[in-house]
């Protein structure tokens, strides 16, 4: 197996994400059209009432530009989750969603909180902390990616930058994040190219290039003008063969 069959785009990949913005969408639509107030619903800490707000508070927004704000990065992250982290994905979710509302309700101010950028920071935090662990180039280029995309985002994780946010539910995602990506181990298929010269079986005094150096690896034995232009035609007639070899490793 290899790391293509691991990295597999499926209709989950897109309908999952499309489903939670259609949901919350709803939720926005239906607040507007009905004229109500659901913030009430969000996460009021240390309240036996607030603790409904730990699963209901991501689907709730204030204002067109609330939400608006949340909506691609949650897409897009969310996406990247399940291509890259398919096994664990709907873990990270669910449970995100769960743990960073649970963190908010311990440590936020008494107010509620609502919104979905605290699993957005779940999402950003795992999917960085994640690839870095991984040591994998496909998943530490998906946290470079984030680092560029979203990086500037670890300043609202502090209390003086923006009173008007959520901080501590921010803050919450990136722990929670955090210990997601410390907790849930995934493989991941490291593959290692095994050319020619590697082969046990390999002579080198056949080989048209490696019989020009001796065991030392000093250049010896020049080649004269005839034999380049007798070599160069071998190599156009006799395409050059690679040999794949997939190692299954797991990630730290």
């Amino acid at each position: 197996m290899n790391d293509y069959h691991y990295f597999k785009f499926t209709p989950s990949v897109w309908i999952v994400p499309t489903l939670l913005l259609l949901l919350i969408w709803s939720v926005f639509f239906t607040e507007d059209f009905f004229n109500v107030d659901l913030s009430v619903l969000g996460i009021l800490p240390r309240t036996f009432s607030g603790l409904k707000g730990v699963v209901l508070s991501p689907f709730i927004h204030g204002n067109l530009s609330h939400i608006a704000n949340n909506s691609l990065p949650l897409f897009i992250l969310t996406t990247a989750l399940i291509y890259f982290y398919r096994e664990i994905s709907l873990k990270v979710l669910v449970y995100g969603i769960l743990l960073s509302g649970l963190i908010t309700w311990i440590i936020g101010r008494e107010s509620f909180h609502i919104g979905a950028s605290g699993l957005i920071y779940v999402l950003v935090s795992f999917i960085f902390f994640k690839g870095m662990m991984t040591q994998y180039y496909r998943l530490m280029a998906l946290s470079f990616a984030v680092v560029v995309l979203y990086g500037g985002m670890i300043w609202y994780v502090f209390p003086d930058v923006d009173k008007t946010i959520s901080w501590e539910g921010h803050l919450a995602g990136l722990i929670t994040g955090f210990v997601f990506a410390v907790r849930y181990k995934t493989p991941d298929y490291v593959k290692e190219i095994l050319y020619e010269w590697e082969k046990p079986d390999f002579d080198p005094s056949t080989d048209p290039f490696m019989k020009r150096f001796d065991a030392d690896g000093n250049f010896v034995n020049p080649p004269k003008i005839e034999e380049i232009v007798v070599e160069y035609e071998e190599v156009l007639a006799e395409p050059v063969r690679y040999v794949y070899t997939y190692k299954q490793e797991e990630s730290k």
